[in-house]
C-alpha cells in the first residue's frame, strides 16, 4: 500500500511558529515528526488525553485562542 500523507496547514503567530521549529531543531528532528508522534499517542490515549498531564489546561486555551481569532474574523 503506497504512503498515503496529508497536508496540515494551520496559521500561527510568529513566536508559536518559531517555537515549534525551534523545539524541533533542538530535538534534531522534524516538525512533521514531532506532528506524527504526536498523533500516534493521542490516538492510543482515550478522548480527555490520557497520558497528557496537562491535556485539559490545552484544550482551555486553545479554545481560548479559537475564540479571538474568530472574534477578530468578524470585525
Amino acid at each position: 500500500m503506497p504512503d498515503e500523507r496529508r497536508a496540515i496547514h494551520a496559521y500561527l503567530t510568529a513566536e508559536s511558529h518559531d517555537t515549534w521549529h525551534r523545539v524541533a531543531e533542538e530535538s534534531g528532528v522534524s516538525l512533521s515528526g514531532l506532528l506524527e508522534a504526536l498523533a500516534a499517542d493521542m490516538s492510543s490515549n482515550p478522548p480527555d488525553g490520557g497520558g497528557h498531564p496537562r491535556w485539559n489546561e490545552v484544550v482551555k486555551d486553545a479554545r481560548r485562542i479559537d475564540a479571538q481569532r474568530r472574534r477578530r474574523s468578524r470585525t
